[in-house]
């Protein structure tokens, strides 16, 4: 490890490079890398204090806001700040071209996917994707087989997590289902840019302000054949996680934040109970997931949903976005079948990378994650938040064999990935700048006639020493992330 260059007691004093890992602020010199070097220099002349009066402004900002989430452990859901971090995540114009153009790709390939397994199962016909793989997946929805999605849009809205290596950008996996995140991204962007306000405008940074405006016109675009259709989110209520997003978003659109209790069908169509009388539902953003939509059609004991929903839906009578099914492309053993997915549905190249994945439902990758369990990250198929993981290399040999019995017990439940090298960017810690690992997760818009991908994303950052896990829920922060014009 070597230290990057700076004064004696300056916030970068003991800032180490570690030549494992991509630095995003400098290069394997110790120099400031060229769009960093503005950043660079701002910091280092900035004292320990004057940073922490800075990052307590950025706390306190979400502190007021209300940003939370929720932790879970073995008897309680706690909600918490979600932790900040007051130093920026840079990244030029040609490296958001360069995932720009690969989440576009992804995304039209998924969607056209989704089609194709939900009609004519040309992909699974042809071995692209093995048929007991989809059709044996829990997200895959029976009741979608024929049904006319609009416009073949399933995925409406996308969060694709993306990590950087010194082999460049990968995708880890994709969100597809009911993706959050983004009001975390917003709130970021508030807050830094009132902390930092001469050195944002300096960056020249792009603007994410217009999300809500741009989610709406997607949601609205799926009803064209309304002048104005009414849009409301679905959300399961205020204990769920992510009710602060919910509320935000509906709050920033100007529509309707509904639960499955306010919700009734007259006449076949979704309506919404206010308290100037029913409100016509033509679009909703749903919040909850496929299990819980309909107790009728899905879950009978969900109290989450609304009966008869899913026939409003099939009736054309409501769109639903993301619609029902999507999971089964989001799936952890579907996502090593992407780049195959993109060849054959558009005839390209992939332009962002996958990672390496062993499938433990095939017996070779079976027997290698199960060699080779000291040195993997596994997963279960349909995970989420960080639950659930093994880091192979952090655990203990005790912690490792009892995770080898549940792979062996359930083998197809699991997949496994190298631990990879993370990047790393600055964050303020303890009165110094130090290194930490991160990825990003950006979100893409898929409307009638465009897509649109929104540029910045949830930068999330590990905030405990050498942690590679960057998920809110288990010790993960967030940090604003700036892309830069020309």
């Amino acid at each position: 490890m070597s230290q990057v260059p700076a004064a004696d007691g300056g916030v970068f004093a003991d800032y180490d490079l570690d030549p494992a890992y991509y630095d995003e602020m400098f290069g394997p010199d110790g120099d400031p890398r060229e769009a960093s070097s503005r950043l660079n220099a701002a910091l280092a002349d900035l004292a320990s204090d004057d940073l922490t009066k800075l990052q307590e402004g950025v706390y306190r900002h979400f502190l007021h806001e209300g940003i939370t989430f929720t932790v879970l452990d073995a008897d309680k859901a706690t909600e918490q700040i979600i932790p900040i971090d007051c130093v920026p995540r840079l990244l030029t114009a040609a490296e958001w071209d360069h995932i720009e153009r690969g989440l576009k790709q992804r995304l039209a390939a998924l969607n056209l996917f989704l089609k194709d397994v939900y009609h004519d199962g040309r992909c699974l016909r042809d071995g692209i994707v093995p048929i007991d793989l989809v059709l044996g997946c829990p997200q895959y929805r029976m009741e979608m087989r024929g049904l006319k999605v609009p416009h073949d849009v399933y995925v409406a809205v996308c969060g694709t997590d993306i990590v950087r290596t010194h082999d460049g950008f990968a995708v880890l996996e994709d969100n597809l289902r009911v993706p959050s995140g983004v009001s975390y991204m917003l709130a970021c962007r508030n807050a830094i840019k009132d902390a930092f306000p001469r050195l944002y405008r300096a960056h020249r940074v792009r603007e994410v302000a217009d999300y809500a405006e741009r989610l709406y016109a997607t949601l609205a675009s799926l009803r064209p054949s309304l002048q104005d259709p009414n849009v409301a989110i679905l959300t399961p209520g205020m204990h769920n996680s992510a009710y602060y997003e919910h509320a935000f978003l509906a709050g920033e659109m100007g529509i309707d934040l509904v639960e499955g209790q306010d919700l009734v069908l007259r006449d076949g169509a979704l309506h919404a109970r206010t308290t100037a009388g029913l409100r016509r539902v033509d679009v909703l953003y749903r919040r909850i997931d496929d299990d819980f939509l309909d107790p009728v059609q899905f879950r009978s004991e969900s109290i989450l949903g609304t009966a008869g929903l899913f026939h409003a839906y099939r009736s054309g009578n409501v769109v639903l976005a993301n619609a029902p099914g999507t999971g089964v492309a989001d799936d952890k053993s579907l996502y090593s079948y992407v780049p195959r997915i993109i060849r054959y549905f558009l005839d390209e190249e992939p332009i962002l990378a996958n990672i390496e994945t062993h499938l433990c439902r095939e017996p070779e990758g079976l027997a290698y994650t199960l060699e080779h369990l000291d040195e993997l990250v596994v997963k279960e198929v349909g995970g989420a938040g960080g639950y659930g993981m093994l880091v192979g290399p952090h655990a203990s040999a005790d912690e490792r064999a009892r995770y080898a019995e549940r792979l062996r017990a359930d083998p197809a439940n699991f997949i496994s990935q190298p631990v990879l090298a993370l990047s790393r960017a600055p964050c303020f810690i303890g009165g110094a700048i130090e290194p930490r690992h991160v990825d990003l997760r950006p979100f893409v818009l898929q409307g009638r006639d465009e897509q649109h991908v929104v540029p910045g994303g949830l930068c999330r950052v590990a905030l405990r020493r050498g942690s590679l896990v960057v998920n809110s829920s288990q010790g993960g922060g967030c940090k604003d992330l700036w892309i830069l014009e020309d």
